[in-house]
């Protein structure tokens, strides 16, 4: 006699952790918006962790976080989330623009400069442009 039993069946996928939905990282992505222009950048930093933990291909996340890094004077964490912005968007002028003014604070005015004419020439907002400091 064989065993004809049919496997089982596969139970269905877990919903996802409680505060992890996709809807609760929507939510948390604005939060951390109105925490930053608040200026309680180290909250927007907490709510962010979450957000790109769950989408770290998310480049709108990881700007608004390295613009909370900054706001918070975390330079170095800064620095590395505007590179990893410019890596999947080279033509993103404020990423260039922004990531220039954390190399400045950070006392690094040549690697500034080069941002901020990337900035400039990508965008010729006149606040790019006076940073850029094409006539020296």
């Amino acid at each position: 006699m064989s065993d004809t039993t049919p496997p089982p069946i596969p139970s269905p996928p877990s919903p996802p952790p409680s505060g992890s939905s996709p809807e609760t990282h929507v939510i948390d992505y604005r939060a951390a918006e109105h925490l930053l222009a608040a200026r309680d950048p180290r909250g927007a930093v907490k709510l962010l962790d979450s957000v790109i933990a769950a989408h770290p291909e998310n480049t709108a996340a990881r700007l608004l976080r390295a613009r909370a890094f900054f706001a918070a004077a975390q330079l170095r964490p800064a620095t590395l989330e505007f590179e990893l912005v410019l890596e999947r968007e080279p033509d993103n002028a404020f990423a260039h623009f922004a990531l220039a003014r954390t190399h400045e604070r950070s006392g690094r005015p040549e690697q500034a400069r080069k941002h901020f004419r990337l900035a400039a020439a990508l965008d010729p907002r006149p606040d790019y442009l006076a940073a850029a400091r094409f006539e020296e």
